[in-house]
């Protein structure tokens, strides 16, 4: 199969065409120049568009990727050279579907081609579905590396067998796993666990079912002791009740007694009353109040009488302390004033005294003696002129003395006589006498006033309690006119008090037994009539049986409860033998699973020791032609390649021992091991040979190895086409005028 002409609407393309060679086709591009959109048109020629793929975080699905920036219906056209003859294959859109609508005829005709239809359009005509077709023929995107997929995994492996393999190992360890899977995950998913749990639940029940019986049967047994004891106890209640009904009615005849006799009570009040009125209750009050206070002025005088005779014995011994016989018929403030009055006197003769009897008038006389004498002798020159002067001087200080000294002798005389009426020596003593007096005066006459306050006193109150006390007996004779004392007065007062109160009294009492009267008929209490049978005593106390019996009904209400549960639980398991016949049911089917589970596990274990065994002859064929390709590429540098199961690539140099794995490679020398193993699985697994298409897969190649890859692509588009898309000049170089090669500019 080889490709004569592509053209698409599609992403940036837009009615573009393309018409490569039979052989190799270099198309040069700069970068978005449409490289990558061709190869995805390409691809989804062949293999449609997966309209169920969605949009995630830095990717985009092919139907939104690819549709045309002109806003046009994605559609495309390829003519292509079939087992000799030319076809066309179109797509495009039906209804919201991208590529959905689906053509294939014969080029120039609208005859079908037989058998080609949308779903198997690629696997037809390139011999391998979309997974192997991706892995090998189609290296878009520059990316070369190479995953393991179930098919490729399958063609692969019929390289090693004598015959083509149906399954591959992947594929029927994944069912393996799936088996196992569906039995058992983990603890808790798969259908031995759904079946043991279901068995547990199936014995659970089957327990619960025996428990649910057990305690029907005991429940059923409680409820009928219950509903006995109930029934003596309610028996016993009903007895209380005509005890009770009974006593009630002993209190209601005890109740109407009472009732009569305060009646009868209230009625003699009355009577009473109406003979012989009494004041208004104030004014009985007010009367006891003057009734107290007439006793509290007694009470007074008889404390006054006793205190009057103390303050008049005081104000005798005042007045017999207050005499002096020195001041006789003298007030006190004459005394002080008398005196005061000597005093004065003395103290005039005092200081007159003092002036005669000064020794300043002696020295004076002897200092102006001792001057004249001085003053003679200075004049005269004479001793006797100046003793004649200071004698004379002297003399007449004597004749001085003498005269100062019969005048101190008088004044001293007449200060005795002042002070001897008095028996004192001093002014000073004198006066301290009169203001004694003076004092004891005044305390007798307070004495005396006290005497008067008290009489005073004790006249006002003897004649406010004479003048009270008859009007207290006028107003108590108004209603009891045998009173004439006071004891009588309150006598009468307290008993028309009394009376009011009594009478008071008297009416909320016959209205209190009125209303306990007609409460105990309003509880249905009656007089009986006739003769009152005899009940027996229960054992219990009303209140005792009364929380007896809410007690048992309390319990039955839960024993019932109890017991219809446990009822609708032996209703809702349903038949015990449906049971045990479900449960012999999953003990077998879990027995057949756990069986089952056993020998996939075993099958695992066999698969996967196969698998190791034929890892180790895996594809020599393949092996050997990648390291072919890789030599080719690499200028024998790497001649030998190994590959695992999972296609993971390891190389040896010529003269190298141990094999280096892809990891430890550079990105162009992995870039060249991988273009080497796609080439090898196109040669061996693709037989159809579809067109080969590269997109930059050279890019990370030098110089040298890409002209040896573009060597190797060139012989090998002589037998299949090749389609080689680049950005770089490089290639168009190498190439030069190599025979057969078709360039094309995009």
């Amino acid at each position: 199969m080889k490709i004569k002409s592509m053209t698409a609407t599609f992403g940036r393309l837009e009615r573009a065409r393309l018409e490569p060679g039979p052989g190799l086709t270099l198309i040069h591009a700069p970068n978005e120049g449409g490289k990558s959109t061709w190869a995805a048109f390409w691809r989804a020629m062949l293999y449609g568009i997966d309209t169920r793929d969605r949009d995630k975080k830095g990717y985009l699905a092919d139907k939104n990727r690819y549709q045309p920036w002109s806003g046009a219906p994605m559609e495309g056209e390829i003519t292509l050279d079939y087992e000799g003859r030319d076809i066309t294959i179109r797509r495009g859109p039906r209804g919201n579907t991208p590529f959905g609508a689906f053509s294939a005829v014969y080029t120039g005709t609208q005859e079908p081609v037989p058998g080609l239809t949308a779903a198997n359009c690629g696997e037809l005509l390139t011999g391998v579905g979309a997974e192997v077709f991706t892995r090998s023929a189609f290296l878009g995107d520059g990316n070369l590396s190479l995953t393991a997929a179930p098919e490729l995994e399958r063609r692969i492996a019929a390289l090693v067998t004598s015959g083509e393999e149906d399954v591959s190992f992947s594929q029927a360890m994944e069912q393996l796993k799936v088996w196992k899977n569906r039995r058992q995950v983990n603890k808790s998913v798969g259908d031995i666990p759904k079946l043991e749990t279901r068995l547990a639940q199936v014995q659970e029940n089957l327990e619960t079912l025996e428990r649910s019986a057990a305690l029907t049967a005991r429940l059923e047994g409680e409820q009928a002791a219950l509903a006995r004891t109930q029934e003596g106890l309610a028996r016993q209640a009903e007895i209380h009740r005509l005890l009770a009904r009974r006593k009630l009615s002993d209190r209601y005849v005890q109740a109407e007694e009472a009732c009569q006799a305060a009646r009868k009570h209230l009625d003699n009040l009355e009577t009473e009353l109406a003979a012989r009125p009494i004041p208004d209750r104030e004014e009985l009050k007010r009367a006891q109040g003057e009734l107290q206070y007439i006793k509290a002025l007694e009470e007074e005088l008889k404390q006054g009488e006793p205190a009057l005779k103390e303050a008049e014995k005081a104000a005798a011994r005042a007045k017999e302390t207050a005499k002096d016989e020195h001041f006789p018929q003298m007030s006190g403030e004459e005394t002080v004033a008398k005196a005061a009055e000597i005093a004065a006197a003395v103290q005039t003769d005092r200081e007159k005294l003092a002036k005669w009897t000064s020794p300043k008038l002696t020295v004076i006389g002897l200092v102006l003696a001792a001057l004249l004498g001085g003053g003679g002798w200075l004049v005269y020159r004479d001793v006797i002129a100046a003793a004649a002067l200071a004698l004379a001087v002297c003399f007449s200080v004597a004749v001085h003395l003498l005269i100062t000294h019969i005048s101190a002798q008088k004044t001293r005389k007449r200060i005795a006589a002042l002070l001897a009426p008095y028996g004192v020596q001093t002014p000073e003593e004198l006066t301290a006498l009169a203001q004694s007096y003076r004092e004891r005066c005044q305390a007798a006459d307070k004495a005396a006033h006290e005497v008067e306050v008290i009489q005073n006193a004790v006249t006002e109150r003897q004649s406010k309690r004479d003048s009270t006390k008859a009007e207290l007996l006028d107003f108590v004779h108004a209603f009891a006119p045998e009173v004439t004392d006071l004891f009588g007065c309150s006598a009468a007062l307290s008993r028309a008090l009394n009376i009011d109160h009594d009478l008071a009294l008297a009416r909320e009492r016959a209205a209190a037994a009125r209303r306990r009267l007609d409460d105990l008929a309003a509880q249905g209490a009656e007089r009986q009539d006739g003769p009152i049978p005899e009940l027996p005593i229960p054992d219990l106390g009303p209140r005792e049986t009364d929380l007896a019996l809410a007690q048992a009904a309390q319990r039955l209400e839960q024993v019932n409860a109890q017991l219809n549960q446990a009822r609708g639980t032996l209703s809702a398991m349903g038949d015990p033998a449906v049971l045990s016949a479900q449960k012999e049911q999953l003990e077998e089917r879990l027995a057949r699973r756990r069986l089952e589970l056993e020998a996939i596990s075993l099958a695992m274990d066999a698969l996967t020791q196969a698998n190791a065994r034929l890892q180790e002859r895996f594809s020599p064929e393949l092996n050997r032609l990648t390291g072919q390709y890789m030599a080719r590429l690499t200028g024998d540098k790497y001649p030998a390649v190994s590959l695992t199961r999972e296609l993971e690539g390891f190389v040896r140099e010529e003269n190298g021992v141990l094999p280096r794995s892809a990891l430890y490679l550079s990105r162009g020398t992995a870039d060249q091991l991988y273009l080497a193993l796609r080439l090898a699985v196109c040669r061996l697994c693709l037989p159809e040979k579809p067109p080969i298409l590269l997109d930059d897969a050279l890019a990370s190649f030098d110089d040298g190895r890409l002209t040896h890859a573009l060597e190797l692509l060139w012989e090998l588009s002589g037998e299949q086409q090749l389609l080689l898309f680049t950005c770089q000049k490089r290639e168009g170089e190498v190439l030069g005028s190599a025979p057969g090669v078709t360039k094309i500019a995009l």
